[in-house]
């Protein structure tokens, strides 16, 4: 295990990048590819599109409910075994989807199965890149996280081409030996250990607060029963509280709120696009083709928000280059019913593609801005697990609206109205806090006290004069009890 004062920003650390770019891709853009497979299924087992529906919705469910499972083998066992186990269990999923012979064999197999082993790779992944990098995060996470774009932009009309060659259970047999290479992703993930990791262990277990005597005692118990010493009911329980600590802060459960808003609004998108274009006359090719151009623009909105949020100019400002990244998106949303051909899908492809790639970037980064890099793996599990309903119940309650009015207007309008308000949430809070502390600061210079103003809107007050009489008390105490002795 390699060890640093602070993260490298660099050496293996692009091979982490590298491995999280490829996790990227046999996850995120495979999940999204599932949208092609979506009339294939409708066609052969006769549903109609709320049940079809629950097929994307359980694995992108299960993806996200099952983070936090992820963080915990990665933090408790190794980064390493829970990427490669979950690229054996996805590819499992997806052979055996080959051979389904109803819907509900597909939710267990491609739903269930595939996306649990999606979330044992998904998150610790992430994580990884967050610890090996701070000055340049945002660069490294828009890299990271451009192989979900890149791998659909690629794999959207390679699937429409599999289909066409070798139907859906052929297809779906050549996606399960591709994800595989998970396994690959998961051997490069070498673990480092940080100095503000040891900040969070517990007092017991620090070496410098053990006296002599005892010293040799825990050395012994460590050499005689390591697992004693690492597993004590009481290390663990500190532990746990540590891990999670952050669930109390105020911008942590504004974040957390929020993202249930942006999760319900994005989801529908990637299961109707290909649907919708098709209902107004696209081909199939051309539907297939506008999914290759919203990944291709991925990426770019990738890199390029990850570029610009690490300048100096804006790197204070990323909270707000993430809510306006989300807004645009819902405004995307809401104007996709009017565009009703070909040349009108394209500009939206391009727009929505690019702003989806920018916040995808920034939800690490934001993350880790709030609760540190100590408690970013636990944090982004916990932040993917709150995506899992939104994901589970928008694409059916998406397409329950599509069989009742016949149209996916409805459906898309309330897509962008949630985006929308997830992206005012965050801004009205931050306004809140700013406005806030401004009164904090007023109050302070009218009454002249010595006042530390906490980023969370917390008071401490400290008069000098009191702690100086204590200070005086403490030595005075302290010379006397000298000269007696």
């Amino acid at each position: 295990r390699a060890r640093h004062a602070g993260p490298p920003d660099g050496g293996w650390g692009w091979m982490i990048v590298a491995g999280c770019f490829l996790v990227t891709i046999c996850t995120r853009a495979v999940t999204r590819c599932i949208s092609i497979f979506f009339v294939e299924f409708q066609a052969y087992f006769g549903q109609d599109y709320a049940r079809t529906a629950w097929i994307h919705s359980i694995v992108d469910c299960a993806t996200m409910l099952c983070a936090p499972l992820g963080s915990l083998i990665s933090n408790h066992v190794s980064c390493q075994v829970g990427i490669i186990l979950g690229g054996l269990l996805a590819s499992a999923g997806l052979i055996l989807s080959s051979f389904a012979t109803s819907l509900e064999h597909l939710y267990l197999s491609l739903g269930v199965l595939t996306g649990l082993g999606f979330a044992l790779c998904y998150s610790p992944a992430i994580a990884m890149v967050g610890k090996y990098f701070n000055k340049r995060k945002a660069l490294a996470y828009g890299i990271a996280m451009s192989g979900s774009g890149i791998g659909t932009f690629i794999l959207a009309p390679v699937v429409q081409l599999l289909i066409e060659q070798f139907s859906w259970r052929g297809a779906l047999l050549i996606l399960g030996g591709f994800v595989l290479n998970l396994c690959v992703c998961g051997a490069l993930m070498r673990p480092i250990a940080l100095k503000e990791d040891h900040k969070t262990a517990p007092e017991f277990l620090e070496q410098d607060y053990v006296p002599k005597a005892q010293k040799r005692d825990l050395k012994r118990m460590s050499i005689c029963s390591p697992l004693i010493k690492v597993w004590s009911h009481e290390c663990l329980c500190y532990c746990s509280w540590k891990e999670y600590d952050f669930l109390l802060m105020p911008d942590f459960m504004v974040l957390a709120v929020s993202i249930l808003f942006m999760a319900y609004g994005c989801s529908p998108l990637f299961v109707y696009l290909v649907p919708y274009a098709l209902s107004v006359g696209v081909s199939h090719h051309q539907a297939a083709f506008l999914m290759s151009i919203l990944g291709v623009i991925d990426i770019i909105g990738n890199i390029t928000f990850g570029w610009l949020t690490d300048r100096r100019c804006l790197k204070k400002h990323r909270h707000f280059c993430y809510l306006f990244a989300v807004g645009m998106d819902g405004l995307c949303c809401l104007f996709l019913p009017v565009l009703q051909n070909f040349p009108l899908l394209v500009p939206f492809s391009f727009t929505f593609g690019y702003f989806d790639g920018a916040y995808v970037t920034l939800i690490p980064v934001v993350t880790a801005d709030v609760v540190g890099t100590s408690s970013l793996s636990s944090a982004l599990g916990v932040v993917y697990f709150l995506h899992a309903i939104p994901y589970l119940v928008s694409p059916p309650v998406a397409g329950w609206l599509v069989d009742t009015t016949g149209s996916y207007t409805a459906s898309f309008l309330l897509c962008g109205f949630s985006m929308i308000f997830s992206s005012m949430l965050l801004c009205f809070a931050r306004l809140a806090k700013k406005i806030k502390r401004a009164h904090l600061r007023s109050l302070t210079n009218d009454t002249g006290t010595k006042q530390h103003i906490w980023t969370n809107g917390a008071i401490a007050y400290s008069v000098t004069a009191e702690l100086d009489q204590k200070n005086f008390e403490f030595l005075a105490a302290d010379t006397n009890s000298y000269s007696n002795r």
